[in-house]
């Protein structure tokens, strides 16, 4: 079991396999070069398992692939299926920007992926597009499609932007409900990588947009471990707002963050971070538990956004962490 310097239980990892996207979104990288990590920097598919291995044996039950784009880097679906083969109950997820899903979907759910996050922000082609910078919507809803078709447990990731989505918020919302995709709004987080000016919409405001529509929606008890607070329609039907400015989940946080370069992170704004690339590399094993152990010792109490008019703006790159 791994415990962190606050007698949390750690028990999720996420894994960047790439921090090349083929997206420029506003709130995360519009200003990025289209470039790329070179290959010898990054590790191996190999050596990222050595480590996700003794992760589950150490405690780690859930695994997520993130990037960047992880659909970007080739035969992830062989990676995926090498963390399925080791332990065929863990649960197994990925998150998407959803442009390349519609070829890889049957391949990731044969790998023995369980879980899929994706990203909409919108169902209007011209927003989309001025969200991403490309011309996107239509690849992504076949990918969104494929993987409905193949079996695959979606969840729908929005970030509505003052001026540029928030009208879309409540379309994007019965989308997801027509379908049965559970989607979650995520406040803009604060990071000097986005465009200058962009501002998100909080908690508050969102559920105001949608109470005009659906005023009679309410609150579910909260998943301590889960950074998102879900409501309830009265069919039943529930939505999720993540709020990284407030830190009620930082009490209960089980996850713990690898990059495709081999450093390990403690947490999303956190900037510390430890290297196992070296260890893993050369088989020692011990040495990157080790490493993980030290890591989460060094996880904060709690991140540093907040709404207390103090908060910080991070100089993470979400696509090298994955967000």
């Amino acid at each position: 079991m791994l415990i962190d310097g606050f007698g949390r239980t750690v028990d999720y990892l996420r894994v960047s396999v790439t921090e090349r996207c083929n997206f420029r979104c506003q709130y995360c990288m519009p200003e990025k070069p289209f470039s790329w990590v070179p290959k010898e920097n990054l590790l191996s598919y190999e050596d990222l398992f050595k480590f996700i291995k003794v992760s589950i044996d150490e405690g780690i039950k859930k695994v997520r692939i993130t990037g960047g784009e992880p659909l970007l880097r080739e035969g992830l679906d062989i990676f995926i299926k090498m963390v399925f083969d080791y332990k065929n109950d863990i649960d197994l997820a990925l998150t998407t920007n959803g442009f390349l899903l519609a070829k890889a979907a049957q391949k990731l759910k044969d790998a023995g992926l369980k879980r899929i996050n994706i990203s909409l922000d919108s169902l209007d082609s011209s927003t989309v597009a001025k969200m991403a910078q490309k011309d996107v919507l239509s690849n992504v809803l076949e990918g969104i499609k494929a993987a409905d078709e193949v079996g695959l447990k979606i969840k729908i990731n929005c970030v509505p932007l003052k001026g540029i989505n928030d009208k879309d918020i409540i379309e994007v919302l019965e989308f997801c409900r027509a379908k049965g995709y559970v989607v979650r709004f995520i406040e803009f987080m604060e990071n000097h990588h986005a465009k200058d000016g962009v501002k998100g919409l909080n908690s508050d405001e969102l559920k105001a947009i949608i109470s005009k529509k659906y005023p009679n929606f309410k609150m579910i008890p909260r998943d301590t471990s889960s950074p998102a607070q879900y409501y309830e329609f009265e069919d039943g039907y529930q939505f999720g707002i993540i709020e990284p400015h407030k830190d009620d989940f930082c009490a209960a946080c089980n996850r713990i963050r690898l990059t495709s370069e081999g450093y390990l992170i403690p947490c999303l704004y956190f900037e510390d971070a430890m290297s196992i690339k070296d260890a893993v590399q050369n088989n020692r094993i011990d040495e990157a538990v080790e490493i993980l152990k030290k890591v989460l010792q060094n996880k904060p109490e709690k991140n540093k956004w907040s709404t207390t008019g103090d908060n910080e703006t991070s100089s993470r790159a979400f696509y090298q962490t994955g967000g």
